[in-house]
């Protein structure tokens, strides 16, 4: 059953509600203890699906959560989540191996995504683990790079011309018709398996394994005290606070954690419609985004942007925006205790020092930063990919 966290309609299946906001897949949390190891499948009580089927999905999660005194913001203490441990480098592993999961289940024989980056990489490789057809739609101006990275998988690669943030609504528009299960960025299925990693850092608080320890400090408490993490599409945003309500409603959090969501200053609609207190995120036009280092997160359009403004107001915390001066120390500390990040990555660090400076974060107060992914490797995969143009993308997906 799928919910609507906004006018909690309640429907058997789809991506969205009638209201325009994404579904999460509903969860009965009675009874639910913390389980005594990480990865994905140790929550399989609160997944749509409770076991991987073989093959890559099994590994997904059980990511190291770091604690580096040096890494410490004038005075906050840093804990450093390292999702780039995940088989293809990135949080978005989770999201795929249930999805994949579901799809095998289901007897569904193709899975796709919308994804010039970390996601398509993730979604193929989990594909080809479970042994199912992938179709990846990118952007026709992909970096040959990052597309010999996608195609090492073997997936079916789409170049598609014209508006790239439509792709997402004419995906989903298709999908039946097509028979491909995609996949998106915030889909219920993808949704389900990101809240792990928030899930994973409660557990590992309540279970004393944050420890404080090397600084002098007493231990850490049994709860952070915040956990910052980069937005773009709103769907890892969206799942931290699926999990901070999961574990609250099972009665194994007594004061949840603040969730800060942090963008780059050149694109950032979730950050600014913050600021504005607006109750709703609207998309920035072409001239109100600018370049930045941190291009994984530049999304002018999130399809779950609404839904991040309400996990931030809802546990106390906030949405904001770094600019690419800010990003590049944090990177830089972060590797020099031997952490490899891509520039997004590093944003959560570059905010708590704005956090501080707003006396948002206190001296002393455990905060988590979710570093979500390595970056990108070179690919060295001969690429063959169709080229088609948007008109053409049914055709492309074998619909008339």
């Amino acid at each position: 059953m799928l919910t609507c966290y906004a006018c909690e309609r309640r429907f058997e299946t789809g991506q969205r509600c009638d209201c325009g906001e994404p579904l999460w897949v509903d969860t009965d949390p009675a009874g639910i203890a913390w389980p005594d190891r990480d990865g994905v499948w140790a929550f399989g009580d609160l997944l749509p699906v409770e076991r991987p089927p073989d093959g890559l999905a099994a590994a997904a999660g059980g990511t190291p959560l770091v604690r580096t005194p040096a890494l410490d913001v004038d005075g906050a203490r840093v804990h450093v989540k390292l999702e780039g441990t995940n088989p293809t480098g990135s949080f978005k592993d989770r999201g795929s191996a249930v999805g994949v999961a579901a799809a095998v289940a289901a007897g569904t024989d193709t899975v796709g995504t919308v994804s010039h980056g970390n996601m398509a990489a993730s979604m193929a490789a989990h594909a080809a683990g479970a042994d199912l057809d992938c179709v990846v739609l990118v952007p026709a101006d992909i970096p040959e790079a990052r597309l010999g990275r996608i195609a090492t998988y073997g997936p079916r690669i789409v170049r598609v011309d014209g508006d790239y943030g439509r792709l997402y609504h004419d995906a989903l528009a298709l999908a039946p018709a097509a028979g491909v299960e995609f996949v998106v960025s915030d889909s219920p299925l993808r949704v389900a398996g990101q809240k792990t990693t928030t899930l994973e850092v409660l557990r590992a608080f309540a279970a004393g394994e944050a420890s404080g320890a090397g600084d002098g400090a007493a231990p850490s408490p049994s709860v952070p005290d915040a956990v910052v993490l980069p937005v773009s599409s709103g769907g890892h945003a969206s799942a931290a606070w699926k999990a901070v309500r999961e574990a609250s409603a099972a009665g194994l959090l007594d004061d949840p954690p603040r969730l800060y969501f942090v963008q780059a200053a050149a694109c950032a609609p979730v950050a600014r419609a913050f600021e504005r207190g607006d109750e709703a995120v609207t998309r920035l036009a072409p001239e109100e985004v600018g370049e930045t280092v941190a291009y994984s997160i530049a999304n002018a359009d999130p399809p779950s942007g609404t839904r991040a403004l309400a996990a931030a107001r809802d546990t106390g915390g906030a949405d904001l925006a770094v600019d690419d001066d800010a990003v590049a120390d944090p990177q830089r500390d972060l590797a020099g205790a031997g952490l490899r990040v891509e520039a997004a990555s590093a944003t959560p660090l570059a905010a708590v020092g704005t956090l501080r400076e707003l006396s948002a974060v206190d001296r002393g107060e455990h905060v988590v930063c979710v570093a979500t992914g390595v970056g990108y490797g070179s690919g060295s995969t001969a690429v063959d990919a169709e080229t088609v143009a948007r008109a053409d993308l049914g055709a492309a997906l074998g619909v008339e």
